[in-house]
């Protein structure tokens, strides 16, 4: 009976956020704008890290690898909800289902992990920056870190495309996502929740620890800066990061490092908007308000279009 459900399942019927027409316009204008706002803010930080040789440092290009992720991550979402809320039509197929949870999943990387590992080579240990992090090495990292992401989901979608839905195809939330399809599962999922927990502590908890322990030693690095300006310098390069950071995980941590049981629709609505939307609006903004190198970047070009309109 299990295998005849799952095989006879086509698609889901996806909730959305809420049902009323005229909240559905709003939420399609704001979706729309911040997910063009994303796109456009994320593709000027790389358009100008590839094109400004000053920029080509292991700091810029894990920052424009994020906004890659940013960008790659949003579009598996957005795009389809704002189509959704234009037609009205909430179904979504079993195959773009599972497409949209690997790709998800996917995209959620250990990078801010390796971007506090280069804020700490950069700050203990200025010296030898250039060894630790040579082309060479920071071509090895970032190739790691995308080989990881796009492994880690593969268990996830085997183990997804196992189970069988036979008491209920709607999706209590905007996408799909694990949590609410493991709710409406009439299959065991003891062992996909176990997995989940398996990478989540591999992953997100290794990959925070990296990135505390790393902080552990340039809090203390800095501290030892005698000169305030030397500090004050010190802690704004570090600062966007431990912002971005403070956010990313604890979001995922409260989204997934913990039992189905406990799954609240509204909440996981919630922290998903913040993780979809508010960080990759965020980092943008947060990596580049008091970054020099984009300001003069930024003023320089401005100044060459009025030279050459003149």
């Amino acid at each position: 009976m299990a295998s005849r459900n799952k095989s006879a399942l086509t698609e889901f019927t996806v909730q959305g956020l809420s049902d009323s027409p005229q909240l559905q316009l709003l939420i399609f204008i704001i979706f729309l704008s911040g997910y063009l706002t994303i796109v456009l803010s994320n593709l000027t930080i790389i358009l100008y890290i590839v094109l400004d040789s000053h920029l080509h440092t292991p700091m810029y290009l894990f920052l424009c690898n994020l906004s890659v992720i940013d960008i790659a991550y949003t579009s598996t979402i957005l795009p389809n909800l704002l189509v959704m809320l234009y037609t009205k039509c909430k179904t979504i197929s079993f195959l773009g289902c599972m497409t949209q949870l690997y790709f998800f999943i996917c995209f959620s990387f250990i990078l801010l992990a390796v971007m506090g590992y280069d804020r700490y080579a950069a700050i203990c240990h200025p010296l030898h920056y250039s060894l630790l992090m040579s082309p060479k090495r920071c071509a090895q990292v970032v190739s790691t870190v995308w080989i990881v992401g796009l492994l880690i989901p593969v268990v996830h979608i085997i183990l997804t495309n196992d189970l069988s839905f036979c008491s209920s195809h709607q999706i209590d939330h905007f996408f799909c996502d694990l949590t609410p399809l493991l709710k409406i599962s009439c299959s065991d999922t003891f062992i996909i929740e176990l997995w989940n927990y398996i990478a989540g502590t591999i992953v997100s908890i290794n990959a925070f620890l990296l990135t505390l322990i790393s902080y552990v030693f340039i809090i203390s690095a800095i501290l030892n800066i005698r000169s305030s300006f030397g500090r004050h310098k010190a802690f704004s390069t570090c600062a966007s990061h431990v912002t971005c950071v403070i956010i990313f995980y604890g979001t995922m941590i409260c989204l997934y490092l913990r039992p189905t049981s406990s799954y609240s629709p509204g909440q996981d609505k919630v922290y998903s908007l913040l993780y979809i939307i508010l960080i990759p609006l965020l980092n943008p903004l947060i990596y580049t308000i008091k970054n020099e190198d984009f300001k003069d970047g930024i003023t320089g070009t401005f100044h060459c279009w009025f030279v050459f309109s003149e």
